[in-house]
């Protein structure tokens, strides 16, 4: 199969050339060559970059994710790193749960008002103490 330019492997991925570029710079993924202006990759870039995204989406760094490929660029992803990675996600998917299951139940405590209801205010006094931090990615609004 012949190699794909920049444009192309964006139009595939929904990644941006900038990105990808960016990507390049940090060694994530090398280009094969230029077409006029344009840098060509291999097709299997195509792959590499969704376990870069998959990656991302579990919060590896991309310092993380460069050291998930060999030298020859094969994955080499530890096995305990993703366990760590799913046990981290476990975690935070446990506070969530707690944050939700307060929240519910302050929205149809029978208190006339959320300060008076004691769930609530346990919920605040946890927040305050900061036993309540959740990543960045998660309190970000969706654009």
């Amino acid at each position: 199969m012949k190699d794909i330019d920049i444009a192309e492997v964006s139009r595939q991925t929904g990644i941006p050339a900038s990105t990808l570029r960016y990507y390049e710079e940090k060694g994530l993924i090398a280009s094969t060559g230029r077409r006029g202006l344009r840098r060509l990759f291999d097709p299997g870039v195509i792959e590499r970059l969704s376990l870069i995204a998959l990656g991302r989406a579990a919060g590896f760094s991309l310092d993380d994710i460069a050291d998930m490929f060999a030298p020859d660029g094969a994955p080499q992803i530890s096995r305990p790193q993703l366990r760590a990675k799913a046990d981290e996600i476990d975690a935070l998917i446990s506070q969530l749960r707690a944050l939700s299951d307060g929240l519910r139940h302050a929205a149809q405590c029978p208190a006339p008002t959320h300060m008076d209801c004691p769930s609530f205010q346990r919920l605040m006094r946890a927040a305050a103490a900061g036993r309540i931090k959740l990543p960045r990615a998660v309190t970000a609004r969706p654009r």
